[in-house]
């Protein structure tokens, strides 16, 4: 069994900023890319930033600047630093990891359950 647990969510003020995180846990052996997506009420799910297993970044044109994509592979963990929050990131914030490599040479793609942000004053 292998999962993506996000944290980090809740309520801020318009301005403010918000750190998400991503724990991956299970027999895993290695992950290749992993993501963030949003989606808001009435909308489609959005990209929101990538990072490869090398550090390398692509975030949407609407984060560009503000938010910042990391991850630690020691600890299987993806980050999501997000600054100057406006209210129109309110969305639930979903992980993603395109292969996640298992001790049994499987791969499968991963969705986490999501997390909350709302941006309100």
């Amino acid at each position: 069994q292998v999962q993506l647990v996000e944290s980090g969510g809740g309520l801020v003020q318009p301005g403010g900023s918000l750190r998400l995180s991503c724990a991956a846990s299970g027999s895993i052996f290695s992950i290749g890319t992993m993501g963030w997506y949003r989606q808001a009420p009435g909308k489609e799910r959005e990209l929101v930033a990538t990072i490869t297993s090398r550090g390398s970044t692509n975030y949407a044109d609407s984060v560009k600047g503000r938010f910042t994509i990391s991850r630690d592979n020691a600890k299987n963990t993806m980050y999501l630093q997000m600054n100057s929050l406006k209210p129109e990131d309110t969305a639930v914030y979903y992980c993603n990891a395109d292969r996640i490599y298992l001790t049994t040479l499987r791969a499968l793609e991963v969705w986490g359950q999501g997390t909350l942000v709302t941006v309100s004053s």
